[in-house]
């Protein structure tokens, strides 16, 4: 179904690995990074990769289209007016992708480097193909027959001669349920493979196609292999036959154990299984005959290497971004190669969410490798400590290998290089450092990667010491009137490098934000001074941000702010003096008019308190809260009757929060003294 480049060498290596696989387990390697790219389909066919132009085409049956990328999964181009387009094949030289459009009764040749269609081979009424394949100088392709008595057959267009003669069918009864999945490789160029899929049981054929025709040279596999065992596989998914052309590597949902199997080109006998415990959802084999091998579950793609018995590496995907409880599921058949091996391309669904992806998994050929560092959480500055670590991978790494230690802390933020490591034969390795600055210090460790293993890196953070500094900061509790400039300084004590300090000044109140007044450098007396304008309470902080000895401190100040009052009598008829004291004189017949003029605030109220002398002693006479208007004044009429010959006295405050608000210190008016008279 896909197209592989192969030399012939490794045809021998390829047979050496079904040979040793009777049975496969062991742990597989971590999980390896990788990256992901939404695609705009609906669904998904087939995939196949041009190695040339470095794009991935992707079929969406459902849209009727093939969506081109390149290779970090951007699209480049989406071709439409494919109706059910499944089935892709790309030629040996990567100029051309053959589409099987069953809606169009056709297949549609693209150019891979304009991504343009050029031709279509117009196939007949009613004849619907799915799967091509080139062989033998021929593309084959599976389709369902509109002819009487017949069913699933197998057609071919002749692209090796100017006049592209299609074929359909051959005269031979294949007696195929549907169109068959074919499958061939360039490494094998006579080799056709087909098989049934959506059945309760697994059906293959092999063909010799040589000669320009069809000739089948294995049918099956039977239920039981040589040696009386089952070779039952149910529902198969997908399937691809490997570089040498001597085996079909068939993934399915059945079977017992779970696995993906492979049989001889020859007679369809079962040669070898890759056990993966939950099915073979999408098979693809390399150039150089490593498999990738995909499943349901997690991880979902194992790679295996020729001749390994044990998966090489993993690649589980993560959670879907919008639900975590529903993960992303590798979809049918959507494993592709990169000719180079450099990565391989996995179509990927979260069928909830009807989200689709194209994950690009790097370094598959290579055994994954993990860097794990463990520091001491915490250590004394200028104090030897010891960090220890592995690296971890399921295949021995090369002789020799070193790995590279850098230091990254406040002194070096971009790091600073130490010696490098060398692992002991179990990974393990250990280095011991003297830290010379404080605070979060981290040592990554990195293994730089060799023709066999992938790069990885791992870091471990350690709390270093750092001493304590003196940060001090005047005016705290301090009490001062509406408006007044006031000078707040912060005092910094001894530190290693560092004199910088921030000074923010914090009006109370939920509409004055916290504000940046002044950062600098204090003075050779260690001080720096800002003037704030007292016209709320306000705490003022002071930040120093540590330095590699010192450890980082903040210290505030909170000083408070008076509000403006003022109280004015009016409509008295006179003013004079009793002792020492003013007082306004009113007829008992006139009422007193108190005007208050106070510091605006939305929502602000001010508090009247009125008060009679009775045998020299001042007694509570009464205390009313009152809105301030918008302008900050508030007139209120002291209505009677007024009893005469008493001394009395009123105020106007504003109280810290019952006054309708908390940003300025509570503040009382002088106290206005007047008396009725007849």
């Amino acid at each position: 179904m896909r197209t592989r480049r192969i030399s012939t060498a490794t045809a021998t290596a390829f047979a050496v690995l079904f040979s040793s696989i009777a049975l496969v387990g062991g742990t597989a390697s971590p999980a390896a990074a990788d990256s992901s790219a939404s695609l705009p389909i609906k669904s998904s066919g087939d995939i196949v990769v041009d190695g040339v132009h470095k794009r991935v085409f992707i079929s969406d049956p459902r849209s009727g289209k093939i969506v081109a990328t390149d290779y970090n999964g951007t699209v480049v181009r989406q071709i439409g007016s494919l109706p059910g387009v499944v089935g892709l094949e790309i030629s040996p030289d990567s100029k051309t992708v053959y589409a099987a459009v069953p809606g169009a009764e056709a297949i549609v040749v693209i150019d891979t480097a304009t991504l343009a269609e050029t031709k279509r081979y117009k196939l007949g009424a009613g004849v619907q193909p799915r799967y091509p394949a080139v062989a033998g100088g021929r593309l084959w392709f599976g389709f369902d027959s509109p002819f009487e008595g017949q069913r699933g057959q197998i057609g071919s267009v002749d692209i090796s001669s100017p006049e592209e003669t299609v074929t359909l069918g051959s005269g031979m009864d294949d007696g195929w349920y549907s169109a068959p999945r074919l499958a061939a490789d360039p490494g094998a160029p006579n080799v056709l493979a087909a098989a049934r899929e959506g059945s309760s049981f697994t059906e293959l054929a092999v063909y010799d196609v040589s000669e320009g025709t069809r000739t089948r040279v294995a049918h099956g596999p039977s239920d039981t292999g040589p040696n009386g065992e089952s070779q039952y596989q149910s529902y198969l998914y997908d399937f691809d036959i490997t570089p040498d052309g001597r085996h079909v590597l068939v993934g399915s949902g059945g079977g017992s154990p779970y696995s993906a199997q492979s049989y001889s080109t020859a007679d369809l006998s079962r040669t070898g299984r890759l056990a993966t415990n939950n099915g073979g959802k999408a098979v693809a084999v390399a150039p150089d005959g490593t498999i990738a091998l995909g499943a349901w579950q997690s991880p979902n793609v194992r790679i295996y290497k020729p001749g390994g018995k044990g998966a090489s590496r993993t690649y589980t995907f993560p959670p879907y971004t919008g639900n975590t409880t529903t993960p992303y599921d590798l979809r049918e058949a959507g494993l592709a190669w990169a000719p180079d091996r450099s990565r391989v391309f996995a179509l990927a669904t979260n069928v909830y969410n009807d989200v689709f992806a194209l994950r690009t998994l790097t370094d598959p050929s290579k055994s994954a490798v993990t860097v794990s560092v463990k520091a001491p959480s915490k250590a004394t500055r200028a104090k030897k400590l010891t960090v220890n670590g592995k690296l971890t991978t399921n295949t021995a790494l090369p002789a020799g290998t070193k790995a590279t230690v850098v230091r990254t802390d406040l002194e070096s933020p971009k790091g600073k290089s130490l010696a490098s490591v060398t692992p002991r034969k179990d990974g393990t390795f250990s280095f011991t450092d003297t830290p010379p600055a404080g605070g979060k210090v981290t040592y990554k460790v990195s293994y730089a990667g060799s023709a066999t293993h992938s790069a990885a890196s791992g870091s471990g953070a350690v709390a270093v010491s750092r001493a304590a500094v003196s940060l001090k900061l005047n005016q705290n509790k301090a009490v001062y009137a509406y408006n007044k400039n006031v000078s707040f300084t912060a005092t910094l004590g001894k530190t290693h490098k560092n004199r910088v300090v921030e000074l923010w000044a914090d009006p109370f109140g939920a509409d004055k934000p916290k504000k940046l007044v002044k950062k600098a450098k204090v003075n050779s007396k260690g001080n720096l001074s800002v003037t704030v304008n007292m016209k709320r309470d306000t705490t003022v902080t002071a930040v120093f941000a540590g330095d590699a000895r010192y450890a980082p401190k903040t210290v505030k100040s909170t000083a408070y702010a008076k509000v403006n009052a003022s109280l004015k009598l009016s409509k008295h008829y006179r003013t004079a003096k009793i002792g020492k004291t003013s007082y306004a004189y009113y007829s008992k017949k006139k009422n007193p008019f108190l005007t208050t003029n106070m510091t605006y605030h939305k929502g602000r109220k001010h508090l009247l308190t009125l008060e009679l002398n009775y045998q020299g002693k001042w007694y509570d006479s009464g205390r009313e809260y009152f809105k301030l208007g918008s302008d900050g004044k508030s007139v209120i009429e002291l209505l009677g009757p007024h009893d005469t010959g008493y001394k009395m006295r009123v105020r106007t405050s504003y109280i810290n929060g019952s006054s309708g608000d908390s940003v300025n210190s509570t503040t009382h008016s002088a106290w206005k003294y007047f008396i009725f008279t007849k």
